[in-house]
């Protein structure tokens, strides 16, 4: 084996350590913030899920083709693309142009422009192995927010039999439902969906009506206290507009809040100098590698271990455990019947006139307490989840 092969070998190796204290959030203690890395690594074939210049510059091309935008335009944005640092405020100036002169943001141009880039996306989704994650995380209670345009998530979730629901910071009713985790399989856009004509905006003040609402700011707010927010295909989201109006502008010691962030290090020095400035946020930066196609497999087994992980209440059998004193108090609270003996229900069962029904009830409920001590039977993870008290 020559150096360099032993060197990406290494490389590769050390991309599979995850941290310790990710992986041991349980899947309801967490929120993904899903950006446009995860759709490019879906659908690698729509150059403009890949990035944020990739997505201007398709919408740019659109727009010339569409005869929406002037042909001074057209050449000025491109010039844009490819000089300014800033994407988002390039971005910005292109929604504001392509809308009303009055300044409101419907209707426009811009979301023709996406339509005509995202057509047929459930054609385009190659590597469903993220999403597949994803979904799997949402089974388990864990909630998601995109700055994406797209609904690939959504598509496909709908494909596997999941009910998807694509949500809009327009609608307060539905937002304030998924703050409180009340809709399981709800991915909120804090950009708007390309299919909705209303709720496509890049600019915080088009969502004036949500951030000076003191009920849902208050409510969106105490995610980013009490959740930890997992930053998945995310690159230029912190410097978001709309996310920081929403999640950081009146959120307090940012630096004692536990948050990961998930990169692609390209370059040691900037990697351990944007891990060193995001610790001042509360937030962890980790590396899945040196190499994109190392993506989709990190996110797998990153998955696979919060999965796994059981509640660190679970084997514990005190008075402040989830389940009780013990597991036969935790049965007997189920069954209402706190002053008799669960242990001599059965013993007794043959010298005792007790019914079928009862003892049935009886031997169902020491399956279920064996069920929670030892974990989630094979195929039950979801509903052994959702039993626990975190979801009642």
């Amino acid at each position: 084996m020559d150096s360099e092969e032993r060197t990406t070998n290494r490389s590769e190796q050390k991309s599979r350590k995850i941290l310790r204290s990710l992986i041991r959030k349980q899947p309801w203690d967490l929120l993904l913030v899903i950006g446009t890395g995860v759709s490019a690594a879906v659908a690698p074939e729509i150059p403009a899920l890949c990035s944020w210049r990739s997505c201007i510059e398709a919408v740019i091309e659109a727009a010339e083709q569409l005869e929406v935008l002037h042909p001074g335009d057209v050449a000025e944005f491109r010039k844009k693309v490819i000089k300014d640092r800033d994407l988002l405020v390039v971005a910005h100036d292109l929604i504001r142009k392509m809308s009303p002169r009055t300044g409101d943001t419907k209707p426009n141009f811009f979301q023709d422009c996406l339509m005509e880039v995202f057509d047929n996306l459930e054609q385009h989704i190659q590597n469903p192995v993220v999403l597949q994650s994803i979904i799997r995380l949402m089974e388990r209670g864990t909630m998601v927010l995109t700055t994406n345009y797209d609904n690939l998530l959504e598509i496909f979730g709908q494909q596997q039999g999941k009910p998807m629901e694509s949500l809009d910071l327009k609608d307060k009713d539905k937002v304030l439902q998924w703050a409180r985790g009340h809709i399981k399989y709800g991915v909120l856009h804090i950009h708007g969906l390309y299919t909705d004509p209303c709720g496509m905006v890049l600019d915080p003040s088009g969502y004036k009506d949500v951030t000076q609402d003191p009920e849902v700011m208050e409510v969106l707010q105490n995610l980013y206290l009490t959740k930890s927010f997992l930053f998945v295909g995310c690159g230029e989201t912190l410097r978001d507009q709309i996310f920081q109006a929403l999640f950081l502008y009146t959120v307090k010691n940012k630096v004692d809040l536990e948050h990961y962030m998930l990169v692609l290090k390209e370059n040691e020095d900037h990697f351990f100098k944007l891990q060193a400035d995001m610790l001042l946020h509360g937030i962890k930066v980790v590396s899945y590698g040196d190499c994109f196609e190392y993506f989709p497999e990190y996110v797998q087994d990153l998955t696979a271990q919060i999965c796994k992980q059981r509640s660190p209440d679970a084997d514990r059998v005190d008075s402040t455990t989830l389940l009780g004193t013990s597991c036969v108090d935790c049965a007997k609270r189920k069954l209402g019947e706190n002053d008799l003996d669960l242990s001599k229900r059965v013993k007794q069962s043959d010298n005792v006139d007790t019914s079928a029904g009862d003892l049935g009830i009886v031997k169902k409920f020491e399956t279920q307490v064996q069920g929670n001590c030892a974990g989630p039977p094979e195929g039950e993870a979801e509903n052994w989840a959702l039993s626990t008290p975190e979801f009642q």
